[in-house]
């Protein structure tokens, strides 16, 4: 109600406004002084000095003869203009009627017919291409990386970015993003961390030498973040160290806060290494398989990359009811730079799933923001 009564007082003061110049102009036509009136006034004072014998009869005459003849000049204006300025203000009057009757009006109609004045507001990502839906992952992506193009520096924006380059399966641009946010913004454990599992994703699973080095230096800032310390056991399996990997996996566990989620992931690990393993993934690398592969050469270890791949196509190919499983075929591929298999595993996974929808849906999420549509 108050918001209300505002409104009426700023519409009436809008409204004196445009009606006091108005009130200004006619008065001042009604009483302003006028050239007709000067010079008649001229006429009565010469007869008055010629009656009071100050001017002669010659001086008089010829005074009043240019005092009428001024006179008719003004007359023959003020006719002219009258009608003239009759008309303006007649347009002026016709002006103020259309906005009094247009401002209170047409305005709060207009608000009505084209506003919303019964929806309450919303933030403006929540107004973005509402009408177009969602907008998709790699769309979103792709306007980051321009964000990012042009401020390069954009510390926040190389963190925002790097997990869903993880999720989409770019390992290579996560372990940039990753190395650009550890850049700007400062060495910690958990970027540190971060770095490491990005850098053992563009290996296929194999921790690195480099890997390693950013799992230790997590360690030495923070020795309980949980991440770095469940790699560096994975990587002393790699290196064929069961014992060593177990022991850091046993006190990882012994340190578990309450509900933590990778708890049964670590302790099938711990099996596996402490030589009760966990039913293991047919087709999947083998222990003795990455351990070896630490001490391969680039292109030795891209072969047996290939063949663990070929084993797990295989195992999916025969039960391919494992979305993790068709997921991580198409990923590597990807990585592999086969893009033709990454798309055929996209298509049978697709046809293993089709009676699951949401698993369709990660399916085409994945190759989306591979690329690898078509």
């Amino acid at each position: 109600m108050i918001l209300w009564v505002i409104f009426a007082v700023m519409t009436a003061a809008a409204i004196f406004a445009v009606l006091w110049p108005l009130g200004r102009t006619a008065s001042a036509a009604r009483g302003g002084g006028s050239d007709v009136l000067v010079y008649k006034d001229q006429l009565r004072e010469i007869d008055r000095d010629r009656a009071a014998g100050l001017l002669g009869e010659a001086e008089a005459e010829a005074a009043r003869l240019e005092v009428s003849r001024r006179l008719i000049a003004a007359a023959d204006a003020e006719q002219t203009v009258k009608p003239a300025a009759a008309l303006r203000l007649g347009w002026r009057r016709a002006a103020v009627i259309a906005a009094l009757i247009v401002l209170p009006l047409g305005v709060p109609g207009l608000y009505v017919a084209l506003g919303s004045p019964n929806i309450p507001g919303e933030p403006a990502f929540a107004r973005v291409d509402t009408g177009q839906g969602r907008q998709s992952i790699a769309s979103l992506v792709s306007q980051v990386e321009a964000r990012l193009a042009g401020n390069p520096n954009d510390g926040m924006g190389w963190e925002v970015i790097a997990p869903v380059y993880m999720r989409l399966g770019r390992f290579d641009d996560a372990v940039q993003a990753r190395r650009k946010a550890l850049a700007i913004n400062g060495e910690s454990a958990a970027r540190e961390a971060d770095l490491g599992e990005a850098l053992a994703a563009a290996s296929n699973g194999v921790v690195t030498v480099e890997a390693k080095q950013a799992f230790q230096r997590s360690v030495e800032d923070d020795p309980h973040d949980a991440k770095a310390r469940y790699f560096l056991g994975l990587a002393a399996e790699q290196d064929g160290n069961n014992t060593e990997a177990a022991s850091i996996w046993r006190t990882l566990l012994a340190d578990a806060p309450d509900g933590a989620p990778w708890v049964k992931f670590v302790r099938e690990a711990l099996d596996r290494a402490a030589g009760t393993p966990a039913p293991a993934i047919a087709g999947g690398p083998r222990a003795e398989d990455i351990a070896a592969a630490a001490n391969m050469s680039e292109d030795t270890r891209r072969d047996m990359i290939r063949g663990m791949v070929a084993r797990l196509s295989d195992r999916l190919h025969a039960n391919g009811g494992d979305v993790d499983g068709w997921l991580r075929l198409v990923r590597s591929y990807a990585v592999l730079g086969d893009r033709d298999k990454a798309r055929a595993a996209a298509a049978d996974a697709k046809r293993a799933l089709a009676d699951r929808p949401e698993a369709i849906r990660q399916i085409d999420d994945l190759i989306k923001g591979l690329g690898i549509e078509g």
